[in-house]
């Protein structure tokens, strides 16, 4: 019987691919990631790691194809009615990467704070003494008001930081607010934008959470306030945004995602001085990386073995997978 093939569509960390080889399991990389040639790396596998955006009809000749996993917690990269349909279970490897992504955020709230990137380029182009003036306008995190927009893994991790390490005052809103720790507060989005000197954005993208942040909250934010965001472009409204930075209504954003990826070079946002631009980064660094591709492996070969996915996404697509895998000679998934 031939070795199933895992198909990754971008590279991960060997301790993943260790994991997949232990298994017997045969590992190639996707040599074009153009949407049709995910299509076509998909349509030769039994299992996918997904780094990309699969287009809609990544599925649609995968007639082996048991499970796509995403390396990370948000599974948007994965399009998932076209999964279920054709009986690929979808799964994520959720908090992988969740004290990674919060620490950069805290990293961009006191680059914030203390103007860091202000302060680098003033000394570079002005000199010590103009650079220096400039310090004076540091604040500290110590007291400040921390807005969690989504407090799931990342929100957690960070949240736990900001009170107890900077002895923060930390805001969360969230659908089950009963599930906040006792150190967050529950805020109505009206509330949080209004009273938080750094909103932080680690929700999922949901069709309840695209353009969630429009207009109406960045306008209740407090001038001196920065915008965080490490979830998901969309869920921002850019161009209100732009509008804020540029009309200096609030202090500053620092985003990692955006509404289309990667920026494109002549982006409003890359001439405005008050915000921090970074390129998708916050939930990689090398421990995560590891974490992330051995969890990822662990989820694939758990389907290839009949097993359940631990993070199942989309369990209705259980009877059509227990079809193909009927149709592959497999026993079925309970």
């Amino acid at each position: 019987m031939a070795a199933p093939v895992v198909v990754l569509t971008d590279p991960i960390a060997r301790e993943g691919i260790a994991v997949l080889e232990a298994a017997g399991c045969a590992v190639t990389l996707a040599a074009d990631r153009s949407p049709a040639g995910l299509r076509a790396a998909c349509a030769g596998a039994d299992g996918v790691i997904v780094r990309s955006w699969l287009p809609e009809d990544a599925f649609d000749d995968a007639a082996r194809l048991l499970v796509a996993v995403r390396h990370g917690a948000g599974v948007d990269m994965i399009p998932l009615p076209p999964a279920t349909r054709h009986g690929v279970l979808a799964s994520r490897v959720p908090g992988a990467n969740a004290q990674a992504v919060a620490e950069f955020a805290i990293g961009q709230m006191l680059c914030a704070a203390r103007s860091l990137h202000v302060l680098d380029h003033a000394l570079r182009s002005e000199g010590w003494d103009k650079a220096r003036a400039r310090t004076g306008a540091a604040t500290e995190l110590g007291g400040r008001t921390l807005g969690l927009v989504g407090v799931g893994d990342i929100g957690m991790h960070l949240a736990r930081i900001a009170h107890h390490g900077f002895g923060m005052n930390v805001l969360g809103f969230r659908r089950d607010a009963a599930k906040l720790p006792a150190h967050v507060g529950f805020a109505a989005l009206p509330e949080l934008f209004a009273v938080s000197d750094y909103i932080v954005i680690a929700c999922p993208l949901t069709d309840e959470t695209r353009g969630l942040v429009g207009a109406p909250l960045i306008a209740r934010m407090k001038p001196n306030a920065w915008l965080v965001n490490v979830a998901r472009g969309p869920i921002i409204d850019e161009a209100a945004l732009v509008a804020a930075l540029r009309d200096r209504r609030i202090g500053g954003a620092a985003l990692d995602v955006y509404a289309t990826q990667p920026l494109a070079p002549d982006h409003p946002l890359l001439s405005l001085p008050n915000v921090v631009l970074t390129p998708h980064g916050a939930g990689i660094s090398r421990e995560s990386g590891v974490a992330l591709a051995v969890r990822s492996a662990e989820e694939v070969v758990r389907v290839l073995r009949g097993e359940r996915p631990a993070a199942l996404v989309n369990a209705e697509a259980l009877p059509k997978h227990n079809e193909r895998r009927s149709a592959l000679g497999l026993g079925a998934i309970a």
